[in-house]
């Protein structure tokens, strides 16, 4: 990716891209969600909706601890606490997906919207939390990074599903 003047962009700016990317996509998944509960016709698409957002959350993520963590450790051995705690974050982050997934795939109007909504406000507050958190710990870190090969071929945890990125 490189900006306007032909530079390339710092890796850590470009996570922010990402995470501005998956906010919005829970944001669009909520609206499809809640118009379906209110209503409307199921959108042949609110499952296919749901799991792209799911495999797009879990692939950023697998490649952040696959990928991005390990060359952070090993260039700033201080952020391995910090990293601990992200790979942490994950995992309720999963758990989390997997049951807005459950609920989305027995979806109909006589679910309880409160327990949908339950659970998209609990994957919200934790993508948030973890996204501010780990924005303010790394991403001057991922800045510093000078990694030809993320810059030949974007690595998992920078990929969005708009434009091929």
């Amino acid at each position: 990716m490189t900006t306007s003047h032909g530079r390339l962009t710092a890796f850590g700016n470009q996570l922010i891209d990402v995470h501005i990317w998956l906010r919005e996509e829970l944001a669009a998944l909520r609206e499809d969600i809640d118009a379906y509960l209110a209503g409307g016709a199921r959108p042949r698409e609110l499952r296919a909706h749901c799991l792209a957002f799911c495999s797009a959350l879990n692939r950023h993520h697998t490649g952040e601890d696959e990928g991005a963590f390990p060359e952070l450790a090993r260039r700033f051995p201080e952020l391995r606490p910090v990293l601990e705690e992200l790979r942490r974050d994950h995992r309720l982050v999963e758990d989390s997906l997997r049951r807005l997934q459950a609920l989305a795939g027995r979806l109909d109007q006589a679910t309880d919207p409160a327990e949908v909504h339950r659970e998209l406000d609990s994957l919200a507050a934790l993508m948030e939390t973890h996204f501010v958190y780990e924005e303010k710990r790394i991403v001057s870190a991922l800045n510093a990074l000078d990694a030809p090969d993320w810059h030949r071929s974007r690595p998992e945890f920078l990929r969005t599903d708009e434009g091929g990125a």
